[in-house]
């Protein structure tokens, strides 16, 4: 069976940036084994199946070694090859997935919004391998549904951290975002998952599931701009929804399949 895979630089407004991913445009459904080998051999921190479903899509996402329950940016880039490439007409496309009913809508300034559901954090004691790991004691630690948030007091904490990522990848969880106001913009953060193939991700959508509640609550504000320290970096405009959450941000299409060229 033949797919197209188009390769995209989410969260970016110019390519290089962002977080890249392969979507996978299927016409009927693959074997868990082979979407998992696909992921391998893209070797990218998500690589995205879509299959049409009725009035929607099916969306699943991979690492290179696992599969997760949620992904922002593979989705983001999975919408933009929807809209600009395959003439996709509805707006918002409607994901079905592992974590519900996912939208992605374009607004008229080309941003793609994100509309996916909050994650519950409970604030807790810290593992003790993440001061270890991170080289910091935290200020504040708290779990989601399947990652750790770690808050620090500044930008420039987050930026300098350097993690072992051995004694990281030994702490029960899909990984640690670690979080700080920011000086620019409203709160920065970091995402770090060597436990699910990852070391650290460029930008992850799917952390401001629990990043957009937490700051929200604490700034008083349900409109926000977020900015991820990675190498290649990227800028999302969040708001909070009560249940939701909006995530934004731009994508550019780095690679397409050769009948699209």
């Amino acid at each position: 069976m033949k797919v197209s895979i188009f390769q995209v630089d989410a969260f970016a407004s110019r390519s290089f940036t962002g977080n890249p991913a392969a979507v996978v445009i299927l016409n009927s459904e693959l074997s868990h084994e082979t979407m998992q080998a696909i992921a391998a051999e893209n070797n990218l921190s998500e690589t995205a199946f879509v299959l049409s479903a009725g009035d929607g899509y099916h969306i699943r996402w991979f690492t290179p070694t696992v599969e997760v329950d949620l992904c922002g940016h593979a989705t983001l880039a999975s919408a933009h090859v929807l809209f600009n490439h395959l003439g996709c007409n509805d707006n918002p496309i409607c994901f079905s997935s592992k974590s519900g009913l996912l939208r992605a809508r374009r607004g008229d300034d080309g941003i793609i919004y994100l509309d996916f559901p909050v994650d519950t954090l409970h604030e807790v004691n810290a593992p003790k391998e993440l001061p270890q790991a991170l080289g910091i004691e935290p200020t504040e630690v708290y779990r989601g549904r399947d990652d750790f948030l770690v808050i620090f007091d500044s930008e420039d904490v987050i930026a300098s951290l350097s993690p072992k990522m051995e004694i990281l990848s030994k702490i029960p969880s899909r990984g640690v975002i670690v979080s700080a106001p920011g000086t620019t913009v409203d709160f920065v953060s970091r995402f770090f998952a060597p436990q699910s193939g990852v070391p650290e991700d460029p930008v992850t959508g799917s952390a401001h599931t629990s990043l957009i509640p937490y700051w929200s609550n604490r700034l008083g504000k349900k409109h926000l701009r977020a900015k991820q320290l990675s190498k290649r970096s990227g800028e999302l405009i969040c708001k909070a929804l009560g249940e939701r959450v909006e995530i934004g941000g731009r994508a550019v299409t780095y690679l397409v399949p050769i009948h699209e060229r």
